[in-house]
């Protein structure tokens, strides 16, 4: 018995570091975000390269956390792992292909031997910007909605669908949190730039373009959980491993865990705040309310996702095949060894936090980059 409650509860401590992980990552897209403006926010090339030297100084610590996400999920839940990377490849695909021109370009964009021209990296940095955050969002819908595969006894996975995950694409509302995050991102990215770049034009510029996001933002999350707290989910009766559909089981999973809706409510509260304080009191720190708001709402609905048996990778094509924190996790001696080295996080942290305020110790200004500060 201690046994099962000990692996019971590293399952639940290892989800737990999962929903934290990729709220962290969907903060730190606020790079992305600010990379996807770099054509429509500029007024002229030397805005344009402030923007870019500003996200090229963070770039680093998204990819960086990308990396730990995927890493994490293929140690603690290796199952799921094998399904979706497996099976959904090509969306993943499309996911770390976004990411690689990224680090292409912020690598070569200034370089003296590139041939390509500073306007090809441009693209890559567009292209980044735009679908990395959109892309994920997608792929983290189908945790809510479901993907077409099927596990046989011997942990054979079959996929059935011919387009190995470009299929989510086809669903409204995985497409609605694809749209949801992506804005957000551009939302925190414009926020970012106000915060650590010294200029009233780009700020000015900044502030409209807040608007038209922020909106964006907010419809298409308001529909992604509205829908969500309205539709039928995939339960788990442990007894049994019988899955089925439940009405309202999301709905469920926030009034049943009252922690989780108050983390919820709070990310929500502070992300409107952040927005708020910015367009109408001129507050240049907004990035730090949305950004904590946006850990706690990413954060939230991981849980609702995993927790309270909850299939947290659910098969619309065979539903005993859906993927729960118990049949997707890895051994009670790797959880129980990955914990102790997960003990760690805090330092890394630290560390983060503080490599963070030495890099923005100042703003950017015109004089800097005019003076050839810039690196990217």
């Amino acid at each position: 018995m201690t046994t099962i409650i000990s692996h019971i509860f590293l399952q639940h401590y290892w989800w737990i570091i999962i929903s934290l992980l990729a709220s962290l990552l969907v903060f730190l897209m606020f790079v992305q975000g600010g990379q996807s403006m770099i054509f429509a926010l500029p007024k002229n090339e030397l805005h344009k390269t402030m923007i870019i030297n500003a996200m090229g100084r963070k770039w680093e610590f998204t990819f960086t956390t990308l990396v730990t996400f995927g890493g994490a999920f293929f140690a603690s839940f290796p199952l799921f792992y094998a399904t979706s990377f497996g099976g959904a490849y090509w969306l993943w695909i499309a996911i770390l292909f976004s990411f690689i021109i990224q680090a292409i370009a912020y690598e070569y964009r200034s370089k003296p031997a590139n041939v390509y021209g500073q306007k090809t990296f441009d693209i890559f940095l567009f292209l980044n910007g735009s679908l990395g955050p959109f892309f994920i969002g997608t792929a983290v819908a189908t945790f809510f909605t479901g993907s077409q595969f099927s596990i046989n006894a011997l942990y054979q996975i079959k996929w059935d669908s011919s387009w190995h995950g470009l299929e989510a694409l086809l669903n409204g509302r995985n497409v609605a949190l694809g749209l949801a995050v992506l804005f957000l991102a551009r939302t925190n990215g414009l926020l970012y730039i106000i915060n650590s770049i010294d200029d009233e034009d780009l700020k000015n510029n900044s502030i409209k373009k807040l608007i038209i996001n922020s909106i964006s933002f907010l419809v298409f999350f308001l529909f992604f959980v509205i829908t969500l707290i309205l539709s039928s989910g995939f339960a788990i009766n442990y007894s049994t491993g019988v899955v089925t559909i439940q009405k309202f089981k999301y709905l469920h999973n926030l009034i049943q865990m009252p922690v989780v809706i108050i983390l919820f409510l709070a990310g929500v509260t502070l992300v409107l705040y952040g927005i708020g304080a910015t367009l109408f009191k001129g507050c240049r720190k907004g990035i730090w309310y949305t950004g904590g708001g946006t850990v706690l709402t990413v954060f939230s609905l991981f849980l609702i996702a995993g927790f309270n048996g909850t299939a947290f990778y659910p098969s619309t094509s065979d539903l005993n095949s859906s993927l729960t924190i118990r049949n997707a996790s890895s051994s009670l001696f790797t959880l129980k060894t990955m914990m102790y080295v997960s003990f760690i996080i805090p330092f890394v942290a630290g560390y983060i936090w503080y490599a963070w305020k030495s890099i923005n110790d100042k703003r950017i200004t015109e004089e800097e980059i005019k003076s050839d500060g810039h690196v990217y």
